[in-house]
């Protein structure tokens, strides 16, 4: 019998992020000290009124429409049309388990070729060759944040013009933790050649600004956006995403649902009822207090690090900052975050698997390993968060961060 498994999916790898979470728990089964930097879950809680709803409908045991509960994508096209300032409705919402379902729909369903930016997600590139999607990749800088640059945008695009083309994009971005300051100009070149954008905005939300930015503001009837509950909501393990459609792409939501019909025929009921109470319930104060935090903790972090002149990103928004080291010691980002888990315990992940190239010395660091449930219990709206308040409430982050700067001064 011939190998009876597909050569697209043999050459993919095991998701980075799920892998080093996995690492870290048999590690620190077997007595290991490990900082927790690689993975990306929210340290808060659920808030309680929407685990209330939970519970309340735990008895829901029937199928809901394919498209999602009508009454839980009619709160996501209300926020979204608040925040980006364009009219959608329920119709224009597909509701997922996960945002990273979301993307892998959009892979699947699209008929083209796609453009991923460093840095960007893991999973973007993976899922777009389970797709067979060809990929273009778009350098990008760090004076620009990480993201694209509207002219080298358009220069990769006059290259490919007779192609059918969607560009990923991500802010606040993961694995960097800034926010894209040139989303007009990107939307100016998107119409000019017609193409597709996914916008990545399950971190909107926590925009340490407390704006709402989305390129789908600039550019509404080529954007489709991704989001869901994990990031903001302390929800990673809820499994409740949402991909929009914009009105002139219609078909291709008729598409997407045909897919989502044969792949998990309907989001799970209980989640679903509950999510409708966090798009629409208010959450103000919990948003500033999550966002507060992890602004003071990611502050305390890149501050650390650059004290000890290491190039470490300031992040704007999420979880998550990048630091770039300058060692002959280590030939590949890979080597450094092994030499970073094997020697000090620090987990951290390799810039590689975000686009970069190995041999650049970057590494993601995420600053969520502290319990957030106790965090907020001790701050309100207003209380200036100090570094003494991170060492004694984030306890494991200082710790890990002040023994990898201290690492790195040695290298």
């Amino acid at each position: 019998m011939k190998n009876p498994v597909k050569d697209n999916v043999k050459k993919i790898n095991f998701s980075a992020t799920l892998s080093i979470n996995e690492k870290t728990k048999r590690l620190i089964s077997k007595g290991k000290r490990i900082y927790k930097f690689g993975f990306g879950l929210s340290p808060f809680p659920v808030p309680e009124k929407i685990v209330e709803v939970f519970k309340k409908n735990a008895f829901q045991n029937e199928y809901l429409p394919m498209q999602g509960l009508p009454a839980l994508r009619d709160e996501i096209a209300k926020n979204l049309t608040k925040n980006t300032k364009n009219k959608l409705t329920r119709d224009n919402v597909l509701i997922t388990p996960g945002s990273k379902t979301s993307m892998y729909l959009m892979h699947m369903c699209f008929n083209g070729d796609v453009i991923i930016p460093q840095s960007s997600w893991v999973s973007y590139a993976p899922q777009a060759r389970l797709a067979k999607n060809k990929i273009h990749w778009l350098e990008t800088r760090e004076e620009n944040n990480w993201f694209p640059d509207a002219k080298d945008l358009e220069k990769k695009l006059k290259k490919l013009r007779s192609k059918n083309i969607t560009l990923f994009l991500n802010s606040p971005n993961n694995p960097s933790g800034l926010t894209c300051k040139n989303l007009r100009e990107l939307a100016r070149v998107a119409r000019k050649y017609k193409i597709f954008i996914l916008s990545d905005e399950v971190y909107a939300d926590l925009a340490f600004s407390g704006n709402y930015e989305s390129i789908s503001t600039f550019y509404p009837e080529g954007t489709f956006i991704s989001g869901g509950l994990s990031k903001w909501c302390g929800a990673g393990g809820w499994r409740l995403g949402f991909l929009t459609v914009p009105n002139q792409h219609k078909d291709f939501l008729t598409n997407l649902n045909k897919l989502a019909s044969e792949a998990y025929s309907t989001v799970n009921s209980p989640t679903q009822f509950a999510a409708v109470e966090a798009y629409k319930g208010n959450l103000q104060e919990y948003k500033t207090k999550t966002k507060n935090i992890l602004s003071a903790v990611g502050k305390y972090v890149s501050q650390r690090l650059q004290s000890y002149n290491v190039r470490a990103s300031s992040p704007e928004g999420g979880f998550y900052l990048m630091m770039e080291i300058y060692s002959k010691k280590f030939k590949t980002s890979d080597a450094l975050s092994k030499a970073m888990l094997d020697q000090i315990g620090i987990a951290p992940l390799p810039g590689s698997v975000f686009g970069f190239k190995p041999s650049q010395l970057i590494v993601r660091l995420a600053f969520t390993d502290f319990n957030g449930t106790i965090f907020l219990k001790k701050i309100n709206t207003k209380t200036y968060i100090t570094d003494e308040l991170i060492e004694k409430y984030a306890p494991r982050v200082a710790e890990g961060v002040n023994k990898l700067a201290a690492w790195i001064d040695k290298q």
